[in-house]
């Protein structure tokens, strides 16, 4: 980064933040304290009204407006692909926001840059599968429950889980603390805390139903910071498969979340996945056919030999 790009960050960090120390901004823009130091006077002498406090950090002082910022043909293209993203990911209100902020970018760039970027987005397309859609019901799911974290309201909902060594489905009603949305795999997930079970825990918008809103008023944690967060790995059950050397390509691309480890043998490709129940695996390893081998655990292999017996039954 040279000094007028640093400069212009600088001034962005300051608008973000409000307080930042010199050392911060020397780790974030890789560089020495002494050269944020004559960067910060550099600033000042051109007219930027930055305030210095010591042991505390540098500020704007308060009213100030960074003028207009022009954006470079690939800083367009990343807003707008952007604006693709949130349209189609996110629930009916933010798709409308979002093909706002689409017209607003468009009619803020210059003709040049515009045209440009119009050519490169051309050459791109954001797709997402049948199997990302988002049905109606999380979409609505996913803008009141937006709605409750804002505003700081629990929420109640029932709740499916499968359980182990249970036909079916079992439901919980569930009230918790809404503290964030998170996109798996474009899968929607609400990070919440449950009075019932009196700690941080996650459920997919998927398995909700009857989702209401509650008067019971919430705060969010001092120490918790979504960005920051990181769930404890619960998977302590191994699984070992080996596929077919004519299909390996296919596993590796499917991104399948509970893989942790592939390796090429000889007789085929070796995965290693980690679960919290067995059960979380067998429709997707029933669904690669004679093409899999289970290779451990044992009760894993018996597992799937039952489900194929119950299969031959119904034909």
């Amino acid at each position: 980064m040279n000094k007028t790009d640093r400069l212009l960050a600088i001034v962005l960090e300051l608008e973000r933040k409000k307080v930042v120390r010199a050392e911060d901004l020397a780790t974030l823009f890789e560089t020495s304290v002494r050269t944020i130091y004559r960067d910060i006077q550099a600033l000042s002498e051109a007219g930027v009204p930055i305030i210095g406090a010591p042991g505390t950090g540098y500020s704007l002082m308060e009213g100030y407006f960074l003028p207009p910022i022009s954006f470079t043909v690939q800083e367009a293209v990343s807003l707008l692909i952007g604006t693709d993203f949130i349209e189609q990911q996110f629930d009916d209100d933010y798709r409308v926001r979002a093909q706002a902020a689409r017209s607003k970018i468009e009619t803020l760039l210059p003709e040049s840059v515009r045209n440009e970027a119009a050519r490169i987005r051309q050459s791109m397309r954001l797709l997402i599968s049948d199997k990302q859609v988002m049905p109606s019901k999380e979409k609505k799911y996913l803008e009141k429950i937006r709605r409750a974290l804002l505003n700081g309201r629990k929420i109640s909902f029932h709740y499916a889980k499968k359980l182990p060594d249970f036909e079916g489905n079992r439901y919980s009603v569930r009230t918790v603390a809404p503290y964030g949305l998170v996109l798996v795999q474009g899968s929607w997930m609400l990070v919440a805390r449950c009075d019932l079970r009196q700690d941080i825990r996650h459920f997919r918008l998927s398995r909700m139903t009857e989702l209401i809103d509650l008067e019971e008023r919430f705060e969010l944690p001092v120490y918790f910071n979504l960005r920051d967060y990181t769930p404890p790995d619960d998977r302590h059950l191994q699984v070992r498969l080996r596929f077919n050397p004519d299909i390996s390509d296919r596993v590796k691309e499917s991104n399948y979340q509970y893989i942790e480890a592939m390796e090429e043998h000889q007789d085929g490709l070796h995965v290693v996945l980690r679960v919290r129940q067995l059960e979380e695996l067998l429709q997707w390893v029933l669904g690669w056919g004679a093409a899999v081998s289970v290779l451990e655990p044992e009760s894993f292999r018996n597992q799937i030999r039952e489900e194929v017996e119950k299969m031959l039954k119904r034909y």
